[in-house]
């Protein structure tokens, strides 16, 4: 068909006007600043034989769930990589689903009920955001990290009701992934024992980063008593695909009968599964590509700081570092000039993040070596300053 609705023609021409209009990426060569893939798991040839070895001896030669979980897809590995998962995690549970969208949406679609109350970090990811607008709760947004604004908000929500609610669920993310900055996280545990609030942590970019054997924000801070769900994604740290839901056993059984993205969908390949558990594995037995992100991530926040480029960035700890350049065709320029001289660096543009806030996102990873984080370093403050 030939024809094309209006309103999406224009829609489309509003964004390219904005200099905003998204297109897929060609594969590059580039020096790698881009993906999240931050100790090169994806990459990783060890990974991947170990997986097929795996698969090879325990007779598994599979190339689809064939089904649900729910009717012929729920293959053994899924059991054996789920319990692994949760004593990884020091959690009762692990359920898997197919991504870390689908775990978000999800949840946040299902868990909360008509009478309950969201309340949710405002620079929580989008993903986050869908689940929580197909929820039958009321949701409302606190200031980013902002823990006086967000206990108003519970305050306000219980004087404005003649009833309490039967449940708010707080959420956030330990590690944001448009910023790269982490909230307080104790003191947010600690505001939730106070109201008695569910919990809810989404560790997608903390995964592989945090912990001595990369098991995330919440563990490092052991805090994983104090918190209702957590969602752990594997597309990041893990460098595979897929994502799991951590809790009770009761939540389990919950998500199992009413989380639609898990019910109404065919379960991920033995070979997925497969990578996902020795993906764990290797957190636990190799940790050295783990140390060496962390030494990446120091040694960057020098080298920003001895080149007077830190009033640009947004604070930050982690893998993500992010550079503040307002202006979709300024920062868009300043990328194309790192790519064209081999690095490759993406800019983030309104409306992904708010207009005046678009930026260079850095992504920083146990492979790439103190030279090439100089270098890069180096030509963006010839860029900008």
């Amino acid at each position: 068909m030939k024809n094309f609705p209006k309103a999406l023609t224009q829609k489309l021409q509003l964004r390219e006007q904005n200099n905003a209009l998204r297109k897929l990426p060609i594969a590059n060569n580039l020096i790698d600043f881009a993906s999240n893939d931050y100790l090169g798991f994806a990459n990783s040839e060890e990974i991947f034989n170990h997986t097929h070895q795996y698969l090879l001896e325990n007779n598994i030669k599979i190339n689809g769930a064939t089904g649900s979980r729910l009717i012929s897809g729920n293959h053994n590995l899924y059991g054996i990589t789920e319990d692994y998962i949760a004593k990884f995690h020091q959690s009762e549970t692990a359920l898997i689903f197919n991504s870390g969208y689908d775990a978000n949406v999800g949840f946040f679609s299902s868990v909360p009920q008509r009478n309950d109350i969201i309340l949710y970090d405002e620079l929580c990811h989008a993903s986050i955001r869908d689940g929580i607008q197909m929820s039958n709760a009321k949701s409302y947004k606190f200031d980013h990290n902002d823990y006086n604004h967000l206990e108003k908000l519970i305050i306000n929500q219980l004087e404005a009701r003649n009833a309490k609610p039967d449940a708010f669920y707080i959420v956030t993310e330990s590690v944001f992934s448009m910023d790269g900055d982490a909230p307080n996280l104790e003191e947010l545990a600690i505001l939730c024992e106070k109201h008695k609030c569910y919990l809810v942590i989404d560790e997608a970019h903390a995964l592989g980063v945090f912990g001595d054997s990369g098991e995330g924000l919440i563990q490092y801070q052991g805090l994983q008593n104090k918190i209702f769900a957590r969602i752990m994604t594997f597309g990041k740290g893990l460098g595979c695909h897929g994502a799991a839901i951590l809790g009770s056993h009761k939540l389990k059984n919950y998500l199992v009968n009413f989380a639609r993205s898990f019910i109404y969908t065919t379960g991920l390949s033995p070979h997925s599964v497969a990578t996902i558990l020795t993906a764990y594995q290797h957190l636990e037995s190799q940790k050295e590509a783990i140390q060496k992100l962390k030494s990446n991530i120091q040694f960057f926040n020098q080298v920003k700081l001895q080149m007077g480029l830190k009033p640009l960035f947004v604070y930050s700890k982690s893998a993500i570092q992010c550079a503040i350049i307002p202006g979709n065709e300024k920062v868009k320029a300043i990328a194309n000039q790192l790519q064209e001289n081999g690095f490759d660096v993406k800019a983030i543009l309104s409306p992904t993040v708010p207009e005046g806030q678009e930026r260079l996102r850095f992504c920083l990873h146990s492979y790439n070596s103190e030279k090439e984080i100089s270098e890069v370093l180096k030509l963006l403050s010839t860029f900008v300053f």
